[in-house]
């Protein structure tokens, strides 16, 4: 963002932020921060390798975060703490800023520590920020510093998540430089995982998913034609078509929707097995079969809107116990399978059957998007919505043995008791004591892997933006669940926007129903919630 944007989004701000005669603040920001003050009275601050250590915690959050109220106030509190552990995780570098997945160094990771397996969720969470600046050096060290050379490590749908952030803060400028190395990087992908039979193909552990079932078959290192990998590059092919078509460029977007098309026709007439009535894997190397496993990962096309007619079926599976539904899940493969495993033995981090903030954060994203768009609510329902969200949401804990608990985000988790198992396999290792080979002492504590702030505000609440001037909320609170709810201060193509619902009137005191204003001022004031489109 250049500076006199920034000047003008401080102005905005400040307008906002500032109780005047046209606009008062619907939330008191002081009554969120006993929630940052438990958090770092509870925290054993190992790593102050971020910028914002936890003294700054509260005045970073204060500047950047959007508000956010609402009955369920466990669903609350995991909302700040996910910004609180992500704000530790902003690494300042010689290269500007960077996010890390871990807070120790691990010998796995390139430059800063940086990690390229979930800098798309980082994207996705960050865009939220008030300050741009963060994602913006993010974005330039993968594509054009030193973390380019790693870019490809894991997978990574850098593309689609650039254009998700444009979507909030808009530059084309910025977009305009960066547009050759996204063609790079989507070139390369073509040249390494692109094979004659026109799908692409990835090691299960290079999709951050390793010990998966679907892996076990065909090849030792488990790779084959994954809905993953397939569809983070029409992810990204779309991103290109429409960001090519942003800046004007008519003959590179064609060039790209022409490729999307190609993936997106692959992926559901060729991972889509009838049968299973599921996006499947087909593992090189096993006859051109699917591996005979449901897996969590088989929702990833809803992520980027991929399905077409007649695949919403697949949704059935979701809720049930028999195949993905845990009190602590979703679990990353349908529990009926003979190969389901909750392992305490072997590797630490297994993909075949616990349950994965990572996947449950794609999944999640996904049935926001399917619910978006003319749904059929016999299938899976926005109830159903928020009772995953509200799972994952209780399984941001941790119980101590003296029968304590606080909140907590990790790496793997039992599905059944919200046992976090990397954490339980690592502490026994080295007689004892954790293994410095694994990333030392307390290697997953706020382990940053997967999104659920960008949960609450896209999905829960409904913020949906994309190219141009149009808003669209949506929220997905089922009608009648909640008598309030709230988000103030979110960043929105140069302004800031306040979303809430008032059953009664009660809760803040500006009267019934559900409103939208931006910067201040109000633009739209119905009944009841629902879907809205506003032209900013």
């Amino acid at each position: 963002m250049n500076f006199s944007k920034q000047i003008l989004l401080l102005v905005a701000l400040t307008t906002f932020i500032c109780s005047c005669e046209s606009y008062r603040p619907v939330l008191n920001i002081e009554e969120y921060k006993h929630y940052v003050d438990a958090f770092n009275a509870n925290d054993n601050e190992l790593y102050q390798l971020g910028k914002y250590p936890n003294d700054k915690a509260w005045e970073f959050m204060a500047q950047n975060i959007p508000l956010f109220d609402c009955p369920d106030k466990q669903l609350e509190e995991t909302y700040y703490f996910r910004w609180w552990t992500y704000r530790k995780h902003i690494r300042q570098t010689p290269e500007g800023y960077i996010i890390t997945e871990f807070l120790p160094d691990v010998y796995w990771a390139g430059p800063y520590n940086a990690i390229s397996c979930p800098a798309a969720h980082h994207f996705y969470e960050g865009r939220w920020m008030r300050n741009d600046v963060y994602m913006r050096d993010y974005a330039r060290f993968w594509l054009k510093g030193s973390g380019r050379d790693a870019i490809r490590s894991y997978s990574f749908w850098v593309a689609d998540a650039m254009m998700n952030f444009d979507n909030v803060h808009p530059d084309n400028e910025f977009l305009q430089e960066l547009f050759p190395e996204l063609e790079w990087n989507y070139a390369e992908w073509e040249r390494a995982k692109l094979d004659s039979t026109g799908l692409f193909w990835q090691y299960d552990d290079r999709d951050g998913m390793e010990v998966s079932i679907s892996g076990s078959y065909g090849t030792p290192r488990g790779h084959g034609y994954r809905p993953t990998i397939n569809s983070y590059m029409y992810g990204d092919a779309s991103a290109l078509t429409s960001i090519a078509g942003r800046l004007g460029w008519t003959e590179k977007s064609g060039y790209y929707r022409t490729l999307a098309n190609k993936i997106r026709n692959n992926i559901n007439n060729r991972l889509w097995d009838n049968e299973a009535l599921f996006y499947k894997v087909i593992p090189m190397n096993y006859g051109n079969r699917f591996s005979d496993v449901r897996e969590l990962h088989g929702y990833t096309p809803w992520y980027f809107n991929i399905p077409n007619e007649g695949k919403a079926t697949a949704w059935r599976y979701l809720m049930n116990p028999e195949h993905f539904y845990a009190l602590y899940g979703p679990t990353v493969a349908e529990q009926c399978h003979p190969l389901f495993t909750i392992a305490y033995t072997g590797h630490e981090c297994q993909w075949n059957g616990p349950g994965w903030p990572f996947a449950t954060s794609v999944t999640l994203t996904g049935l926001a998007n399917y619910l978006n768009f003319e749904p059929d609510e016999t299938i899976i329902s926005r109830k159903d919505y928020l009772t995953l969200l509200s799972n994952y949401s209780r399984s941001h804990r941790i119980t101590w043995e003296d029968g304590s608990s606080q909140p907590w985000i990790d790496e793997n988790l039992n599905p059944f008791t919200g046992d976090w198992i990397s954490r339980t396999r690592l502490k026994t290792w080295k007689n004892g004591t954790w293994a410095p080979e694994k990333g030392g002492v307390e290697r997953g504590k706020d382990y940053n892997h997967s999104t659920f702030v960008d949960l609450v505000i896209s999905g829960l609440v409904g913020i949906r933006l994309e190219s141009g001037n149009v808003l669209t909320v949506n929220p997905l609170v089922p009608n009648g669940e909640w008598e309030y709810f709230c988000l103030e201060g979110v960043p929105c193509k140069g302004r800031l926007l306040t979303v809430y619902y008032d059953a009664t009137g009660e809760r803040y005191k500006r009267g019934r129903g559900f409103f939208i204003y931006v910067d201040g001022k109000q633009v739209h004031h119905s009944n009841d919630y629902g879907k809205v489109t506003v032209e900013l």
